[in-house]
């Protein structure tokens, strides 16, 4: 009987408060016209480089293939996070129901799956190109590259199904205060009222089998890529080869670190404004980065970039 009414007692949540990014007035304009241009300068970047990529042939290429992805998913990434982000920064605290709340944690979490495997394809590419320049056109046929692509999205909604089940079946009493600028795994899991175990454990073996998995295989092909390159005879074979794999390697780095410091441990993060922090790292910096770093800096780009520049009527 004092079960039964504990239970009914038990009110669920059915809408969560952001307390965004910052909740101090004389910042928030600030941060507002900052993030609203980085969104912007994202979306346009990645833009520019499916654009390049689908309408010149001489881009038709796997290398190219996965950039088309990595672009296409950035821009799906960033319009999930940055305007809840945005709209924090512009009222301040603000109500998102249940179901938005879990529907943005679904794609969120969908994409994140899809940004690990989609990098280590793009690093087993270099490790082909690099270390088995003669298997390449065999090794990485469209078919394979298709394979890879299609495996890389529909791997991250299958782990996206899962996680997002749990996270909801979950019974949330109240407070429904969320430290973050939108639905996350480790807040959510925070303010649950019920015991989290199995939750926890399945978020923990799929970031084991997702972020550790396919950090592996990054390592795995850089770290091979390196070998190859320090045995080339040219020494401006090594410094090109080196200068790009550094550059990759930046930008894995930063996503995988502050992606694993999270999602490896979610429930119990202590400093909340640390947790904010990082999850701008991967979720606004790395989005603004990749396209600079994988495709803008490259010399064949660029002769497309500035040959559609300067084509009659442009």
């Amino acid at each position: 009987m004092e079960r039964t009414q504990e239970l009914a007692n038990m009110t669920r949540v059915q809408e969560f408060v952001l307390l965004g990014l910052s909740t101090r007035p004389e910042v928030r304009d600030a941060l507002f016209a900052v993030f609203l241009a980085l969104y912007l300068l994202t979306l346009l970047e990645n833009t520019l480089i499916i654009y390049l990529i689908c309408s010149h042939d001489e881009l038709h290429k796997p290398m190219y293939f996965f950039l088309g992805n990595l672009s296409c998913l950035e821009m799906c990434y960033v319009s999930v996070t940055m305007p809840s982000l945005l709209v924090g920064l512009w009222t301040g605290p603000y109500h998102i129901s249940f179901t938005a709340c879990m529907t943005q944690l679904f794609f969120f979490v969908s994409l994140i799956c899809t940004e690990c495997t989609l990098l280590a394809s793009m690093a087993y590419d270099r490790y082909v190109a690099i270390c088995r320049p003669l298997h390449y056109p065999l090794l990485m046929r469209p078919q394979v590259c298709l394979g890879l692509a299609m495996a890389s999205w529909l791997g991250g909604l299958l782990v996206s199904v899962v996680k997002t089940m749990c996270i909801a079946s979950l019974s949330y009493c109240g407070p429904n205060v969320l430290n973050q600028f939108f639905c996350d795994v480790s807040p959510l899991l925070n303010l649950s009222c019920t015991h989290v175990t199995l939750t926890e454990l399945v978020d923990f073996i799929s970031a084991i089998i997702i972020f550790c998995g396919t950090l592996l295989v990054a390592l795995a092909s850089y770290s091979a890529i390196g070998v190859t390159v320090l045995r080339m005879p040219s020494a401006t074979a090594r410094r090109k080869a080196f200068s790009t794999c550094a550059s990759h390697l930046v930008v894995v780095g930063i996503f995988y670190s502050a992606a694993l410091f999270i999602y490896c441990r979610p429930s119990r993060i202590k400093s909340m404004d640390l947790n904010k922090v990082l999850s701008v790292v991967y979720t606004v910096v790395t989005p603004l980065c990749n396209p600079i770093i994988y495709c803008l800096r490259n010399k064949e780009v660029h002769r497309v970039l500035q040959k559609t520049l300067h084509q009659p009527g442009s």
